[in-house]
């Protein structure tokens, strides 16, 4: 595998990299574990610095090491971290994502390209070092060489011994050699292939190279570790730091494992040692080995036993948990593309279709065997569709902390203080659903943050607390997903809203309306009660655009208020978007599917004439005629069927012919044309070809609930 090819999961992972590090700059200030959160940030700058020079993205890593240099400062309590710094990290890390989204779309990355757009922020981040120079690091010249100095050359010498696997992991070894060319200059690189074996013992995709690397530069030990960082599992790297003893280079002859002869040749062609010191320490070698060092320092008296056994039992955990690590890769998450994951959903919809074609056959046919056989096909054929949903359902805890960023800003904007708080954020819905909702969250969220929630001086005047609260809540109910956003503000004003509504002719004068009719009025088009325009409402839209993507997705919105106390917002989604449960009725020859798990019984139809409502055990249930409501021809049989639906807590009836019982549906989109047509929510191929009809449950309950003609047809 080539760097091309790794750098997608370069992408993804810093994706996630950035995802972490906005969630703990907006933790860290409230934490009671600041300093392990600080560490979190600099290791995920320090990581994507480290892969970005693998791909020779000399703008991401230039930006990149000045904010690890601040960050640097941070953890050792040489600066100070307050809301104005961790705003100015917060813009340093969308910086960042702009960067990796650039590289997505396969933009130069050089620092040629992104030096002027670096400058801004980078000239904001070196005010916080002080008189620390902010070019000194991964990219700056090598230092000069120190004069006078006794000891050895001058620069640093490095022994690296890739493993066999390191190409199969998908490791280019000579991007190591590219990045330490930018820590300095390579005074010299002699290839070692000692180990490679005869041409009949060859393996083509196994890697035999080594590398003795001279590299002057003024960079750090810890710095020149990093680079290989992703490595280090699988290669020995030993290094040795500018102007040491000759007994040092000897240590790493005597334990390097090629020929000593051979390898201080190399030493010599790497300007680490003269050909006299090479003599010295090929002489050395005759000498009897060393102690080990703690034995020595025991001696010595530098340290006690104790401490030494301590180190080296502590030395065997850290080699037991790498091995264990290793050992586990094989059990751990995969990264599969979203592309291929989608196609799999189709293919496993055909397949449902298609089982559904061969279950009719065998029926037709009687034969016993076959039927037989369709139907254990058709358990596998649900089992898999449930194993292949299962694959797309990801946690909503993603997306709801999105939000604290979105609080966090826009709670500066406005000048109010302003706490998340999040709720079920384990709950696990269709990665689908999850893409198209962050939207008209978002403005859920910042309406609620702009109109609901008062200022600190008001909520004061209320007996509130100064900070107000916002809560993100997501829960399963009725193979549904329900997500409220709530806050603890004034809640609607219901009179001022019903004045908007009669001025704009939204309700008729005299007309009676609930609580909950008046607050869905604010989700009309242009409806608006700010007495001001802002950046963030006042405009008349938003709101109509939220419901509209949220029916667009099968879902409803409501919402309800507290005088004083706050509002609710409640949005009901399908847990999926691709393949359903349904359960089929059919009104003369055309069939209409409805999601299973809204359906709460069948019964009778019994009901007088000219009413849109019946007696269920007591209580008043309004039903819907579809026959009327589709002007479907022909005329109903003589025993009619009420399906019972129930969509949160409402419920309501669908007088239908005959009911046709459960099948899996694979929902399909309507096309442009039927796209606005009220009561439909897709269509679906029967076993037999045909098409049927996915009713929009939510659409046709508002429906019946706004006290709509069911006579009227739908447009």
């Amino acid at each position: 595998m080539d760097m091309d090819q790794a750098l997608p999961t370069f992408l993804a992972e810093s994706r996630e990299l950035l995802e972490e590090m906005e969630g703990a700059l907006l933790s860290v200030l409230d934490s009671e574990e600041r300093q392990e959160l600080v560490n979190a940030i600099f290791r995920a700058a320090h990581t994507i610095k480290g892969s970005a020079g693998l791909f020779g993205l000399d703008g991401v890593v230039r930006f990149t090491h000045v904010l690890e240099s601040v960050l640097d400062r941070v953890r050792d309590g040489d600066l100070a971290l307050d809301p104005a710094l961790v705003s100015l990290l917060l813009e340093a890390r969308d910086h960042m994502s702009l960067q990796v989204d650039a590289i997505g779309r396969g933009e130069d990355a050089g620092e040629a390209a992104w030096g002027e757009r670096n400058a801004p922020l980078l000239a904001r981040l070196q005010q916080h070092l002080g008189n620390t120079p902010a070019s000194a690091g991964p990219l700056a010249p090598a230092a000069a060489p120190a004069t006078g100095t006794t000891g050895g050359p001058d620069h640093w010498h490095l022994s690296l011994r890739f493993g066999p696997e390191v190409l199969r992991n998908g490791m280019d070894p000579l991007s190591f050699i590219r990045y330490l060319g930018k820590l300095g200059t390579l005074t010299g690189v002699v290839t070692v292939e000692d180990r490679l074996p005869g041409l009949s013992a060859l393996d083509p995709e196994a890697c035999y190279l080594g590398f003795e690397i001279g590299l002057d530069s003024c960079a750090d030990k810890a710095t020149i570790e990093s680079t290989f960082e992703f490595v280090l599992d699988d290669a020995e790297v030993r290094i040795v730091p500018p102007r040491s003893k000759v007994s040092e280079y000897f240590d790493l002859i005597q334990h390097a494992g090629e020929e000593p002869p051979r390898l201080g040749e190399i030493l010599v062609r790497c300007g680490s040692l003269t050909e006299h010191e090479l003599a010295q320490a090929l002489a050395q070698q005759q000498v009897t080995p060393a102690a080990p060092l703690g034995e020595i320092l025991v001696e010595q008296g530098a340290v006690l036993p104790a401490l030494v056994d301590a180190a080296l039992s502590r030395q065997q955990q850290v080699k037991e948990a790498h091995a264990s690590h290793a050992g586990s890769a094989t059990g751990g998450t995969i990264r599969v593309d979203a592309q291929k994951l989608d196609h799999l959903i189709n293919l496993v919809g055909e397949m449902i279709t298609a089982a559904a074609g061969a279950s009719l056959a065998a029926r037709r046919s009687g034969d016993g065997a076959s039927i037989e056989a369709t139907s254990l096909l058709a358990g596998l054929v649900e089992d898999m569709r449930d194993s292949a949903l299962q694959l797309r359902m990801v946690k909503i805890g993603a997306t709801f902390s999105r939000f604290r960023r979105v609080v966090h800003d826009v709670a500066q904007e406005l000048g109010k203080d302003i706490a998340l708080v999040i709720h079920g954020e384990d709950t696990e819905l269709d990665k689908t659903v999850v893409e198209r909702i962050a939207d008209p969250l978002t403005h859920l969220v910042r309406n609620a943050m702009d109109h609901g929630i008062e200022t600190a001086e008001v909520r004061a005047e209320r007996g509130k607390p100064a900070q107000g609260t916002l809560t993100l809540n997501a829960f399963h109910d009725s193979g549904s997903i329900v997500i409220e956003v709530s806050d603890d503000g004034g809640g609607l004003n219901r009179e001022r809203i019903l004045a908007k509504g009669l001025e704009r002719g939204l309700v008729e004068p005299g007309q009676s309306l609930s609580d909950s009719q008046i607050y869905n009025l604010i989700f009309e088009p242009g409806f608006s009660t700010a007495e001001k325009i802002t950046d963030l409402s006042g405009r008349g839209v938003g709101m109509d655009v939220v419901k509209r993507n949220i029916m667009a997705l099968r879902g409803s919105v409501d919402i309800g208020s507290q005088p004083g106390h706050g509002a609710t917002v409640t949005v009901r989604l399908p847990l999926t978007l691709a393949i359903i449960n349904g359960f089929q009725v059919a009104v003369g020859n055309a069939v209409f599917v409805l999601p299973l798990e809204m359906v709460e019984e069948c019964v009778a139809f019994s009901a007088e004439p000219d009413r849109d409502y019946t007696n269920l055990r007591g209580q008043v249930l309004p039903f819907l005629r579809l026959r009327e409501l589709f002007e479907l021809p022909g005329q109903p049989g003589p025993r009619e069927n009420i399906v019972v639906l129930r969509h949160g807590n409402q419920r309501m009836g669908l007088i239908v012919d005959r009911l046709l019982g459960e099948a899996q549906t694979v929902i399909k989109p309507l096309s442009k044309v039927f796209a606005r047509v009220q009561g439909l929510a897709g269509s679906s191929i029967l076993g037999n070809g045909e098409v049927a009809l996915i009713l929009d449950v939510p659409s046709l309950m508002a429906r019946v609930l706004h006290h709509t003609e069911p006579s009227t047809p739908i447009p």
